[in-house]
């Protein structure tokens, strides 16, 4: 069987068993996969911080330096099932395009990783060091209970992180820290026929976003490093209950995107004191951190950019090309550890999360080639 076929074969299975969140249930694909890799020989343990959101880790070796793969295995919806001219959970080739809900956003990942083990112990395991393959749920709700719990119960320590994502082989090393911020602001209920005796929540938070509108926001518009911005949105507002009462209460949520040199703490308290020079009432609004973590930036000359800039020219014959990530990945929940972050896979980022998901075989190929040349380059293989 030739690797382009083996990875559609694997593709095809992870496929078609369902992981779509909510709720990102994973039970299933991990039964399939928890004793294949017991097979090839590695110590493998599920981890759940809720049950059904099961988080797969399989080891081989035991030394440093640990070089930690991840996918995440759980997928958006299928959405509007008439949107879709394939089955979302069968895999359908159309000429170089392998069609299925997740193909790209990020089982294509997870199939070139699963074919990656395969290799690696058919080769006798690493020379130097260890390598974990991480499969978890959660990604699409921000990994709480995904790589975030396996950080923090400690069942995976890399010392190098290599995140699969829909890059279309090109390299992420530096991504933007992400923050979601509540604001709520506190008035009193009131006849509207009588708004004067009563304290309008909705027109306090309009001042206060004024404020941020006017003394904040610019200011971190203006924030760059290279291509990456810092940005805000102010995504949700909601207030009051009935059109004929003055409302008592409004909350406003915002999301924050930070330059790898801006923290989340930092930022959070640039939001509070632009707040606190609005003049309004003390108790009259509070300020809530929902969430947040930090940005990343990995070296170009670490021994993982080194590695995989390598083995790209070595399979391409092309210069390596590195793109500057959008969106948040589960690596950063390790932004603070001062590993090696990673970014790089099959697909690409506009063929995810739509109806006719895909994936290109060929990039699978290629894909596979890659991580095998790098792992050759990185830390070898016992039994050459």
């Amino acid at each position: 069987m030739s690797t382009r076929e083996r990875l559609t074969e694997i593709l095809g299975e992870l496929v078609a068993v369902p992981t779509a969140y909510p709720p990102g249930e994973t039970t299933a694909l991990c039964a399939l996969l928890v004793p294949r890799f017991e097979a090839l020989g590695y110590r493998v343990a599920v981890h759940a911080e809720v049950p059904g959101l099961d988080n797969l880790v399989a080891t081989i070796g035991t030394a440093a330096p640990h070089l930690v793969f991840n996918a995440h295995a759980d997928t958006v919806g299928v959405g509007e099932a008439s949107s879709w001219q394939t089955d979302p959970f069968a895999l359908t080739a159309k000429g170089d395009r392998l069609y299925g809900l997740g193909s790209s956003n990020c089982k294509g990942s997870m199939a070139v990783q699963l074919w990656l083990a395969e290799e690696i112990a058919r080769r006798g395991g690493p020379a130097k060091g260890s390598i974990s393959f991480t499969f978890v749920t959660d990604e699409e709700s921000l990994g709480p209970h995904g790589m975030r719990f396996l950080r923090e119960s400690g069942a995976v320590k890399p010392d190098y992180l290599f995140l699969g994502a829909p890059t279309s082989n090109a390299l992420i090393t530096s991504e933007r820290g992400v923050m979601w911020v509540g604001i709520e602001t506190f008035g009193k209920a009131a006849h509207a026929g009588a708004p004067e005796t009563g304290d309008n929540a909705i027109e306090r938070m309009l001042r206060l976003a004024a404020v941020l509108e006017r003394e904040l926001f610019p200011r971190i518009a203006a924030r760059s490093e290279g291509a990456l911005r810092s940005t805000y949105n102010v995504g949700k507002f909601h207030g009051g209950h009935n059109t004929n009462v003055v409302p008592s209460r409004c909350r406003l949520e915002i999301d924050r995107r930070l330059v790898p040199s801006e923290t989340v703490n930092g930022a959070f308290a640039e939001i509070v004191a632009a707040l606190e020079r609005s003049g309004e009432p003390e108790g009259s609004w509070q300020a809530e951190l929902m969430r947040g973590t930090n940005g990343f930036s990995s070296p170009r000359d670490g021994a993982v950019v080194q590695a995989l800039s390598a083995a790209v020219t070595a399979v391409t014959g092309a210069e390596p090309r590195f793109l500057d990530a959008v969106g948040a990945s589960d690596g950063r929940w390790f932004a603070d550890d001062g590993i090696e972050i990673i970014n790089f896979g099959p697909g690409g980022g506009s063929e995810g999360h739509a109806a006719d998901e895909f994936v290109l075989a060929s990039e699978l190929d290629e894909s596979a080639a890659i991580h095998l040349d790098f792992i050759e380059r990185l830390l070898g293989y016992a039994g050459r």
